[in-house]
């Protein structure tokens, strides 16, 4: 399935709008993981931890995104917005949207 965040796919004809789509995860972070980063925030650096998190709750929403677009019989998506917001008692987790145009195209 192709996911885009334009409007279009070139070279492709959009043939039927089948609707708006979300994914959403909503993730965790443990103890560990919250230790580690506040030695990186101390010592400064990257959070390898939080950035493989990010990076693992945005690809599960967008996975989410495509699958709910194919049960609702479109092929791509196009338009795709990714949102992140932190959540919970202390800002121990994270949320990740995924949402487009579900379409079909040709």
């Amino acid at each position: 399935m192709i996911s885009t965040t334009t409007p279009t796919i070139e070279g492709k004809k959009i043939i039927e709008y089948k609707g708006i789509v979300f994914g959403e995860v909503i993730s965790g972070v443990d103890f560990i993981k919250d230790f580690a980063a506040s030695l990186t925030n101390f010592f400064g650096g990257r959070s390898g931890s939080y950035e493989g998190e990010l990076i693992e709750a945005r690809e599960a929403a967008i996975r989410e995104m495509e699958s709910r677009a194919m049960k609702m019989g479109a092929n791509a998506v196009i338009g795709v917005d990714i949102d992140y917001e932190v959540l919970g008692q202390g800002g121990n987790m994270l949320m990740v949207t995924a949402s487009g145009t579900a379409v079909v195209i040709e």
